[in-house]
């Protein structure tokens, strides 16, 4: 079982594959975790308090942690790592980096544990008597989880800077298994306390998941931090933009937090909701490709090797388009189907599948920019730049948050969905206008494909939604199997004729994932050649 942990992948599109494999269990498990949640609390005052009470440990793990490695552990580790046959420099770096976080998130939690009503009574201005009383409960026991993902985000960067993606893909598995665990067993002896608990244990089984891999990689924790080594200061020169760029995002979902503290009761919940569902092909189907070709845009980078990098970029963005457009079109076609079969149970309503269909019909108008995103940004971070998507970020923010309290005066919930939306698209467009400047894009490459994918996935989304009428007239869609099977048979209908008009176009994006599937490396493949592997073989 360890050899499965630690083996190597040897290309993006392999790599792409484990990822979003077990992206898709998780996501799975995560809707199976809101339908768990929706059938015993319904959309009200106790999910509300649940998610507002995750706020300020999200914003710990992400300005601590998740900002220190995304600004460039991984390069830096790689070239430690590819120096010297003892990785004397690189554990050492680690040891330290570790600790700094350790004693960084310790740090921050001992201060919120104390003055958690203040913070609090900023984050959710609208909650009052016992729902604000249980937000901070909740608040505090939730600071453990941060804890114990800071020290598995430091061993996560670790195994994805040496290509083992198989053990970081399991991660996420674990950690909704364990809210899954809190919801179906503490719940009912520990009411809402239940959920915090299973939140922290998840967090310590995605940490624990790990340390065999490590070890085996020859990692021993040692007590101690270098102050003067060349990792941690190089990385503290690019950690401070890359925070400020995680803390503009993070002020995004707290405005959407304390807007919704305002709304009717149950509006954090909806959007929460809303935002995973939405979440379900982003994680799938971008995130996978933009994490599995960071290392190699860094290589590339770091090499001069601009040409390859271009190759690199142009490939995964097209690859993303390809999934994360039909995508779109399907969600936006299947919306009331997906609501309904996620979270239709118990305690959730009519009312409230309403209003979270509305809600995730407006953010998926931005799912294609959000998903593009995580790859143009991470091609900043490849080159060591993390002012840009700072600023850029910065600026696309003013308009979430302005178009969030601007459009759910007017629209309640659903508007927060349509201002989000908005601000990602914005950011894309800056994003992509000023990478353009640095490196060649491929743009003619990308729109050749785009002119292939655009019809095809309204095509196949046209399908979808006459598909929906046919099945209507003989299957009861007032059950689950019905309304199921209705949803699944047209989308079904509508990847068939989606596929079938890129295999007629010879869609190169589509027989690079057919081969990534048949685990090949294609002869010129712009993701998985052998230019791209060799500077790895050479480093190792």
């Amino acid at each position: 079982m360890f050899k499965i942990l630690e083996k190597q992948s040897q290309s993006v599109v392999s790599a792409a594959l484990i990822l979003a494999a077990a992206s898709l269990v998780s996501r799975f498990l995560g809707l199976l975790r809101d339908r768990l949640l929706a059938a015993n609390f319904g959309a009200g005052d106790t999910l509300d308090v649940y998610y507002a009470a995750f706020q300020i440990p999200d914003l710990a793990f992400n300005l601590l942690v998740v900002g220190a490695l995304s600004a460039g552990f991984i390069p830096i580790f790689a070239g430690f790592w590819q120096k010297g046959a003892d990785k004397k420099e690189a554990w050492r770096f680690v040891n330290s980096l570790f600790n700094i976080i350790l004693l960084a998130l310790i740090l921050f939690g001992a201060l919120f544990i104390i003055f958690a009503p203040q913070v609090m009574k900023l984050i959710v201005p609208g909650f009052e008597g016992e729902k604000f009383r249980q937000t901070v409960f909740l608040a505090r026991i939730m600071f453990l989880s941060p804890v114990f993902l800071g020290a598995s985000t430091v061993f996560g960067g670790v195994l994805q800077g040496t290509k083992r993606f198989f053990v970081i893909a399991l991660t996420s598995v674990l950690y909704n298994l364990g809210i899954i665990f809190g919801i179906i067993f503490l719940v009912p002896r520990f009411g809402i306390l239940g959920l915090a608990l299973g939140v922290a244990g998840g967090a310590f089984v995605h940490m624990a998941i790990q340390i065999p891999s490590m070890r085996s990689l020859g990692f021993r924790y040692r007590a101690t931090i270098d102050w003067g080594n060349y990792g941690l200061r190089r990385l503290s020169k690019l950690m401070i933009p890359r925070i400020l760029t995680l803390g503009v995002s993070q002020i995004n979902f707290l405005a959407i937090t304390v807007i919704a503290s305002t709304l009717a009761a149950g509006s954090l919940a909806i959007f929460n909701f809303a935002y995973n569902i939405w979440n379900f092909p982003l994680g799938i189907l971008a995130a996978s490709f933009a994490m599995a070709a960071f290392p190699n845009l860094a290589e590339n980078a770091a090499a001069k090797n601009w040409r390859q990098y271009s190759r690199v970029f142009s490939a995964t963005f097209r690859q993303i388009i390809f999934l994360i457009i039909p995508a779109s079109a399907l969600f936006l076609v299947l919306r009331a189907q997906i609501v309904r079969v996620v979270l239709g149970a118990g305690k959730f309503d009519w009312q409230d599948t309403v209003l979270t269909l509305e809600t995730l019909q407006f953010l998926t108008l931005g799912l294609f920019a959000e998903g593009l995103n995580l790859l143009v940004a991470r091609s900043f971070f490849a080159l060591e730049d993390t002012k840009t998507p700072f600023f850029l970020g910065a600026a696309s923010s003013v308009f979430r948050i302005f178009g969030a309290l601007f459009f759910s005066a007017k629209m309640g919930v659903a508007g927060l969905a349509f201002g989000y939306a908005l601000g990602g698209i914005i950011y894309f467009i800056l994003l992509l206008a000023f990478l353009s400047r640095r490196v060649d894009l491929r743009i003619k490459e990308i729109s050749l494909s785009a002119a292939k994918i655009v019809p095809a996935s309204l095509a196949g989304g046209i399908t979808a939604f006459f598909s929906l009428r046919i099945f209507d007239g003989f299957l009861n869609t007032g059950t689950l199997v019905g309304i199921f099977t209705q949803g699944f048979l047209a989308g079904i209908a509508g990847i068939i004729i989606y596929l079938a008009i890129c295999y007629l176009l010879r869609s190169p994006e589509l027989n690079d994932i057919l081969q990534g599937f048949k685990k090949k490396i294609p002869a010129g493949s712009a993701v998985a050649d052998k230019e791209l592997i060799q500077p790895m073989e050479e480093g190792k």
